[in-house]
């Protein structure tokens, strides 16, 4: 019994300075952000001056009807919809693809993989070069002087510089989208392939001598067993979506009219070139939020997933 509990103190000991740095740089500093929140601190002089003044919800309500960020979240949403739809569709495909052992399969796994190697700037960059418009149709840049070169210049367009909307769907962020779904489609596809390698060759082969093609394989037996990978998916997708800040500013910044602005980029803003410490905070607790009530709910299954086995 004691060198059990001896094993426990010292596997105390091990993780402590991690608790301490965890405590120190995470939970210590939201609870900062959130007191800030509450406080009057929009202007670089009243934060060195020091002087706490409670405020209530005074910058939220600001926060919520500024039509930016009104904007801001409808980007959001906009964002995480079709990101999510375009890296779980295309992800599925290709892991779907890879597992039926075509050939040079693992050469193209390590290619479709190879996007996560990269960081989400160098993504933005790339891409900005891609979908720069330039002057068309006299000096168009990127993929309109490909369009040009193929005589398809019909497909010509402003990408993430245009102020076109549909509704609240501005369609500037179809270049966002595109370079988001690029850089996470691989990650997915590797989770997918996982899921899909690790389902037993019996089931498979006794749908088949029961007449069972392979498309009523797939629907009705493969993607029932991936429901686990495919929530753990829209989890990962939506945590990177809803903070979603390195991708769009390298690409795009906020974009004409704020047309792919999101709370991060607004965040940023506000807190280190407008010095409204306070606003920003607030719109940080709001991200916070945002994640949470992704977050919380799936480990709370997963907690209980866990207890129950």
């Amino acid at each position: 019994m004691s060198v059990q509990k001896n094993k426990s103190r010292m596997g105390f000991i091990i993780i402590l300075p991690s608790l301490i740095l965890i405590g120190i740089f995470v939970y210590y500093f939201i609870f900062w952000t959130i007191r800030t929140s509450f406080s009057n601190w929009n202007s670089f002089s009243s934060l060195l001056r020091g002087v706490y003044k409670y405020v209530g919800f005074r910058n939220y309500e600001r926060i919520f009807m500024d039509p930016r960020f009104q904007t801001d979240l409808w980007n959001t949403l906009f964002f995480t919809l079709f990101f999510i739809l375009g890296s779980v569709g295309l992800g599925l495909f290709l892991a779907n693809l890879i597992d039926k052992g075509i050939k040079g399969s693992r050469f193209f796994q390590n290619l479709f993989l190879f996007p996560m190697a990269i960081s989400f700037v160098v993504t933005g960059t790339v891409w900005s070069w891609i979908f720069a418009p330039g002057n068309f149709p006299n000096d168009p840049q990127g993929l309109n002087l490909l369009f040009k070169k193929l005589g398809l210049e019909k497909l010509q367009w402003m990408w993430y510089t245009s102020s076109e909307s549909i509704g609240h769907f501005n369609l500037a962020l179809i270049a966002v989208i595109i370079a988001a779904v690029w850089q996470m489609s691989g990650y997915i596809m590797a989770m997918y392939l996982a899921g899909l390698k690790a389902i037993p060759e019996e089931i498979l082969e006794a749908a088949r001598v029961d007449g069972a093609n392979e498309r009523y394989i797939f629907w009705k037996i493969k993607m029932p067993l991936l429901k686990p990978i495919t929530l753990s998916a829209m989890i990962v997708l939506g945590h990177v979506s809803l903070k979603i800040f390195d991708l769009i500013y390298a690409m795009t910044g906020s974009g004409p009219n704020n047309v792919t602005d999101v709370p991060a980029i607004y965040m940023f803003e506000l807190t280190f070139r407008s010095n409204k410490y306070a606003m920003g905070s607030a719109i940080s607790v709001i991200m916070l939020l945002m994640v949470a009530v992704i977050i919380i709910p799936y480990l709370y299954s997963s907690l209980r997933r866990g207890v129950s086995s």
